[in-house]
């Protein structure tokens, strides 16, 4: 069960990510093709940025599906950094969720918090805590556990 949410999470950021440089390549288009202008920046530069933004935020997102679908392979969770990085893309569903309830509107905001939820329920059911052998290892003072810290001088 574990592993088919993981590796689902992974497919749907993979589509997401598909999507984000689709829409970010069509609004290029549309800014270099009618010339158009905000507060008096070359058209070009703009598609040029939409163009970059996408692709760095797909590829933001491939990322974290790659992240995603190795632990639904390893069925573990992967190190801290590759846990940060997932809190991060949590976080970002979570505002940019946000942000599309006033731009697309109620259906965009449901799709960006189902994502959300496919991220902190993997999180979350591949938490480090809940591994086996992490309670004997919570439990079991390390050494010098219970000393006081040696005296400085």
């Amino acid at each position: 069960m574990r592993r088919g949410i993981a590796a689902g999470t992974a497919v749907v950021l993979v589509l997401e990510a598909l999507t984000i440089a689709f829409v970010n390549w069509i609004l290029g288009l549309a800014v270099q093709h009618q010339e158009m202008s905000l507060a008096g920046l070359d058209p070009d530069a703009m598609a040029t940025g939409s163009w970059v933004g996408g692709g760095l935020f797909a590829l933001f997102l491939v990322i974290c599906a790659v992240l995603v679908a190795r632990i639904a392979v390893r069925d573990e969770m992967t190190g801290r950094l590759a846990r940060i990085v997932l809190i991060v893309c949590a976080v970002v569903h979570g505002v940019v969720g946000a942000l599309v309830v006033g731009l697309v509107g109620w259906s965009a905001f449901v799709v960006m918090m189902l994502i959300l939820a496919m991220l902190v329920g993997t999180l979350l059911m591949y938490a480090p805590e809940d591994q086996p052998g992490a309670a004997q290892q919570a439990e079991k003072p390390g050494p010098g556990a219970g000393e006081a810290p040696p005296a400085t001088a």
